[in-house]
């Protein structure tokens, strides 16, 4: 009997500021309200001072167990902006994901070291190797 990997899967979690910089991070797990909002937390200390965030309606970002902490953090200057639903074509991050997945990223059967690697190095050369016009 061959056991299959039982479903390992990359998630990241980025957000394009207005300076052209990406802010992100990876991780092999599903995110969860709790991760989504200790990420908008990592980004509001990085950025360091108020920030309007344009998000979409994902289940993630809307979901009861943000609400405390984003209260927490709306008081510290995070505003949320929700684009209107199903509306992918207002969404920086959206362009993104697509050229990462279809044009940057080759369709090549990968471990996940690779893949990880490959995403990485997206993630870390964006703006400069990676570049694409909005």
């Amino acid at each position: 009997m061959i056991e299959a990997k039982r479903g390992k899967r990359l998630n990241v979690l980025a957000a394009m500021l207005s300076t052209g910089e990406l802010f992100s991070a990876k991780i092999w797990q599903s995110t969860t309200a709790e991760i989504f909002a200790g990420f908008i937390g990592l980004l509001k200390e990085h950025v360091g001072k108020k920030i309007t965030i344009i998000i979409d309606n994902a289940s993630v970002h809307k979901a009861k167990a943000t609400k405390p902490i984003m209260a927490l953090l709306e008081k510290q200057g995070v505003t949320l902006y929700f684009l209107p639903p199903y509306s992918p074509e207002l969404n920086r991050i959206e362009k993104l994901w697509h050229l990462m997945k279809y044009t940057w990223m080759s369709a090549k059967c990968r471990d996940s070291e690779t893949l990880e690697a490959d995403v990485g190095d997206i993630l870390d050369n964006f703006g400069s190797k990676y570049k694409f016009n909005f």
